[in-house]
């Protein structure tokens, strides 16, 4: 055994029994939120979002191959996933190319922009500003070309969160390395919440977009979760007002969770949510 080998499985092991702690006691009793517009996002599908001192960042969604076909969507002429910066009146400052793949979660840190794949070739691609390329990884602990797909990711401290469905749960990486530092399970709530989404950091605690399984945005009950970030235990949950918007991308900024609408959503009617493409606010009611 190499001592990468070595290092990876001692991580698994030590992952292994946060994921049934965390998720041990009652279940927290939800408080409320609804969700007010604020901008609409560019051209496209808004599937991650970032902030920085600059602004807000905007991971792009695309769909191709049979992911367009399940959505009856036509192949894009360009394959490339952009990355935007846009001021918080939505002006776009700054536009990044990347070769992500169904784009399902960003993060920017570094230098750089962290845009998570959910289709093939899966992984992280961390692109500088200049649209350069400087690496493609998969998600550790899983094969080496194919580590699963992800629908969020979050910059702290140095380190790249990265929530994996593989792994059903968020993923701390150290981003030079590469190697599993921590994981906090996802929250269980069968049949309440099994849907999983982006990730974000408040006062040394994150909260993860989850929701239930639905045919249409009428059927949807939209949540969040909140988790100690040190040891993984669920704080609360909160549930979205009837008649929200779809939360897919997460993050804070002065305070307030601000999230996106991607505008497609599986199982649903393209554009079924009534705000499909925006930037919207959440507040605790």
């Amino acid at each position: 055994m190499t001592k990468r080998e070595f290092l990876t499985a001692s991580a698994a092991l030590s992952l292994a029994p946060l994921a049934a702690s965390a998720q041990s006691g009652s279940r927290p009793k939800p408080r409320k939120a609804k969700t007010t517009k604020l901008f609409k996002c560019p051209a496209g599908f808004p599937n991650g979002l970032a902030v920085t001192p600059q602004g807000l960042w905007i991971g792009e969604q695309k769909l191709a191959g049979a992911q367009a076909n399940a959505y009856n969507l036509p192949e894009p002429a360009d394959l490339t996933e952009h990355a935007w910066l846009v001021d918080w009146n939505g002006k776009v400052l700054k536009t990044v190319k990347t070769p992500s793949r169904n784009t399902s979660g960003m993060a920017v840190g570094g230098g750089y922009v962290w845009m998570v794949a959910n289709a093939a070739p899966n992984g992280v691609f961390q692109v500088d500003m200049n649209s350069k390329l400087a690496s493609h990884r998969q998600i550790p602990l899983g094969t080496p070309n194919d580590g699963g797909g992800s629908h969020g990711a979050h910059w702290q401290d140095g380190k790249l969160w990265i929530s994996s469905l593989r792994l059903r749960g968020n993923l701390r990486v150290d981003p030079v390395t590469w190697q599993p530092e921590f994981m906090i399970p996802f929250y269980q709530s069968h049949p309440n919440w099994v849907r999983y989404h982006d990730i974000t950091w408040d006062n040394g605690t994150m909260w993860q977009v989850i929701g239930n399984d639905s045919t249409g945005h009428a059927g949807y009950r939209p949540g969040l979760v909140r988790y100690d970030a040190s040891t993984g235990k669920v704080l609360e949950v909160v549930e979205f007002l009837p008649g929200s918007s779809d939360p897919h991308g997460l993050a804070m900024h002065d305070g307030k969770l601000i999230a996106c609408d991607a505008g497609i959503h599986p199982n649903w009617p393209n554009s079924d949510s009534p705000t499909a493409g925006w930037i919207f606010q959440i507040d605790f009611v």
